[in-house]
């Protein structure tokens, strides 16, 4: 029985490479417990990754996001409530809390019964939009499900998402269709850490159902304008998702099949993205660390003290470099800057005097170094060397270490005649100087004439 210990040490190896960069505390919101088998799958598979699944409704006593001010949790998983909210231990401040305390939260909505107006002010608060009524269903009569919503059409079909930018990382991607049955569609505001994953084909348009036919004076909104899921990571890098069709979440979509007007039958990829959101929200995937920075003169032959200077001198060359991993899933990997994006290095004062790219130069097992070389200003003062990396689905890069830059000292400048430039200057002085010496040479030693030496006898 001796590889008993070994078997539970590399099954607890396993288990803990398989968890969230952030933890792996889970508190799943479900107010009705007899739904929990529909998405038995969802369980499953998060299990799976590691997690550890809490299952609390809204309206227990005991549920609370902390505990003696620091997280309960470290992630949380919102279902649609039935009643008017989630209750006062999720009200929006204490929701709005837990992110500012680096929680992460996936938020799904239904469009088969109203939204709260405690969910609503929630997303306010990202500046996400609901509709008015807060009961809006997307529908479109070209890309639904003829097999199960063939009808109303509210089943839509959407291609797997690509990349949001040509600059950004593709987390959500893929072969294969997803299918959203009613969905709680909403609209982005201004907020610049919003991204949308999901938009809506530009032949949806936001429904009520509730609403007479032909009492609908003015939609909310229409086509791409409609997202049915979106994040926002804040500054912290904390992230939140807003999912608007649960149903998605739900076992029998995770299988289905599904069939589009004029297509053919197809199975959906419900539980692969299904997988990819929860990674992305929960920090199992687009999570960035910094490993050694180091900065020193551009020499051959360094010491540990000559690396990471205070002080350097104006004109120097000057060797920066950074290491950035990428956690994905169960462990780091070398971070690759996408194709047509650049990691770059400011090397500032009030502004910067020098914005480089930085390259790739080394690579190991689980992060890339990335650097470059340049010299330094011809001005004296405090800067900075400063990594600024912010791209969507990407948690945030900020270094910033300071040095200070001084002029020559007094033996540090080259000698005159290393200038080439004052060869003229000195050229003329020499002159000035053979031509002094010349002329007292001649001055001393010519002999007065005659005439001259009469005039001065004369004259004693």
């Amino acid at each position: 029985m001796r590889w008993c210990p070994s078997l539970l040490l590399f099954g607890f190896l396993a288990a803990v490479n398989a968890l969230s960069s952030s933890g792996n505390r889970l508190l799943v919101v479900l107010e009705e417990a007899t739904e929990k088998a529909l998405y038995s799958t969802l369980w499953g598979d998060l299990e799976s990754r590691g997690y550890n699944l809490i299952f609390e409704s809204p309206k227990s006593d005991k549920l609370s996001l902390f505990d003696l001010g620091e997280r309960a949790y470290d992630h949380v998983l919102l279902l649609p409530p039935k009643s008017k909210g989630f209750g006062p231990s999720l009200s929006p401040k204490n929701l709005v809390d837990f992110l500012n305390k680096d929680g992460n939260i996936l938020l799904a909505l239904s469009g088969t019964s109203t939204t709260p107006s405690a969910v609503s002010s929630l997303l306010l608060e990202f500046d996400l939009h609901l509709s008015t009524d807060r009961s809006s269903v997307a529908v479109d009569h070209f890309n639904y499900d003829t097999l199960s919503a063939s009808e109303k059409h509210d089943v839509l079909l959407l291609e797997r998402p690509g990349k949001l930018r040509p600059d950004t990382k593709d987390f959500f991607g893929g072969k294969g269709v997803l299918a959203l049955p009613n969905s709680s569609p909403h609209t982005l505001g201004d907020n610049s850490l919003l991204a949308p994953i999901l938009r809506a084909p530009v032949t949806a348009y936001s429904y009520n159902p509730k609403e007479e036919v032909g009492s609908v004076e003015e939609v909310f909104a229409t086509g791409s304008q409609l997202a049915l899921a979106s994040t926002m990571q804040a500054r912290n890098s904390a992230r939140f998702t807003l999912l608007g069709s649960v149903e998605s979440l739900q076992d029998k979509w995770f299988s289905a099949t599904v069939k589009a007007p004029g297509g053919k039958d197809a199975e959906t990829a419900n539980r692969e993205f299904a997988k990819q959101l929860t990674a992305w929200t929960f920090k199992e995937t687009g999570v960035l660390k910094v490993g050694n920075i180091e900065h020193h003169l551009a020499k051959d032959d360094l010491t540990p003290e000559d690396l990471n200077p205070s002080i350097y001198r104006i004109k120097n060359e000057t060797v920066f470099s950074i290491e950035i991993s990428e956690y994905s899933y169960d462990g780091f990997v070398p971070f690759e800057v996408p194709a047509n994006d650049e990691l770059q290095l400011e090397f500032t004062m009030l502004s910067p005097f020098h914005r480089l790219n930085l390259q790739p130069i080394k690579t190991t097992e689980n992060s890339t170094t990335f650097g470059t070389q340049f010299t330094v200003p011809d001005q004296h003062g405090i800067f900075s060397f400063r990594v600024n990396y912010k791209r969507p689905f990407l948690t945030s890069i900020e270094e910033k270490h300071e040095v200070t830059v001084r002029h020559y000292a007094h033996n540090e400048y080259p000698r005159s005649w290393k200038i080439s430039g004052g060869w003229v200057w000195i050229a003329g002085l020499w002159s000035v100087i053979a031509g002094f010496l010349a002329f007292v040479i001649i001055w001393l030693y010519s002999a007065p004439t005659s005439a001259a030496a009469v005039k001065s006898k004369k004259t004693q």
